[in-house]
């Protein structure tokens, strides 16, 4: 007959009750995190764009926040935080709390700034948590109408032959307009000089005068340009043609295939944000995608519908973060 001494009695029923204490305790946070979902939201949520109304992000929030206030059935308000070229925006919406009423828009800016920035006031890997990467476009292309070159090719022959002449212009140091000018410097193996302006409108302005000869920037920037003439697009950077410039060869076709460069926008909430409550976010995203309004809405922007998981979303990130360091370091931008 087995003997049991006391203290293995006593360890025995301490085992017993730890376990179901662990098993109970396990099952009422499921329970928690489904009902915290189930309830949500129960007031307002907001979103945060680290950038000025009427830009490319902005217009992308306000859309997307019409459709998930309808979705959810709660206010859904954008916050235009501007300031330090978005980190006022990124921090401010590092430090609120997880709870899924505080949203941000992220896009290549925010990629980008986690190498062009020092001391950021938040870690731009582990800060946030990712919903969803809504939309996408193409970079382009644009010369100035002066500029004697019909295709991509006829254009690097002539930077080639007359490195003095041409320039291409930017929204500043830093910007997507201005690692897209390093990028294609980098593959086509030319060297325009860099000029930067304060913000990427004002670099349009000087275009569209000839005062620059060149600039990449995003489809929805220059569309209404290259329509009416006053800009012509050599190249779409992507790996297809793309529906707002159907005559526009890609960068695979104009024999640069590593221009593919996206401008894309997401959303993110803070990190510790609920999975249920991420999950819930997501799904109401993405369908919002399916209605024939809102396509039809971004396809007046040039703007493509992505609609990822979360996973998806958040590898975007961090595969740009470390494409553009690496564009960065190569041409000898250093962090401010």
């Amino acid at each position: 007959m087995k003997q049991t001494t006391p203290g293995g009695e006593q360890r025995a029923w301490t085992r017993t009750w730890t376990g179901r204490l662990c098993g109970a305790l396990l099952a009422f946070c499921v329970a928690g995190a489904a009902t915290a979902a189930d309830d949500y939201p129960s007031h307002p949520i907001n979103i945060i764009v680290p950038f000025s109304v009427g830009g490319s992000t902005d217009l992308v929030a306000r859309l997307e926040a019409k459709a998930l206030g309808q979705a959810l059935n709660t206010s859904v308000v954008v916050e235009n935080r501007t300031g330090g070229g978005g980190v006022i925006g990124w921090g401010g919406a590092a430090r609120s709390a997880p709870d899924g009423y505080t949203l941000l828009t992220q896009e290549m800016s925010y990629a980008i700034a986690a190498s062009l920035i020092k001391n950021l006031p938040y870690d731009p890997n582990k800060a946030f948590t990712n919903i969803t990467t809504l939309v996408q476009v193409p970079h382009v292309l644009v010369v100035h109408p002066s500029v004697p070159a019909k295709t991509v090719q006829e254009f690097i022959a002539l930077v080639k032959a007359h490195p003095d002449k041409y320039f291409f212009g930017s929204g500043g140091v830093g910007t997507n307009t201005h690692l897209g000018g390093e990028l294609f410097n980098s593959l086509a193996g030319v060297k325009m000089s860099h000029i930067p302006f304060r913000g990427a409108g004002a670099a349009l302005q000087d275009l569209l005068a000839g005062r620059v000869q060149a600039m990449i920037t995003s489809v929805p920037t220059a569309l209404a340009q290259i329509r009416s003439g006053k800009l012509r697009a050599l190249m779409v950077a992507s790996d297809h043609r793309i529906e707002a410039l159907p005559d526009v060869p890609d960068a695979k076709e104009s024999g640069l295939p590593g221009m593919d460069m996206q401008f894309w926008v997401g959303f993110a909430a803070p990190a510790g944000t609920p999975k249920p409550v991420i999950d819930k976010l997501n799904a109401a995203m993405v369908k919002s995608l399916q209605s024939p309004d809102m396509r039809a809405q971004l396809r007046e922007l040039a703007l493509e519908p992505v609609g990822s998981t979360p996973e998806q979303a958040a590898k975007l990130v961090r595969d740009e973060i470390a494409r553009w360091h690496g564009v960065m370091e190569k041409a000898g931008i250093k962090p401010e």
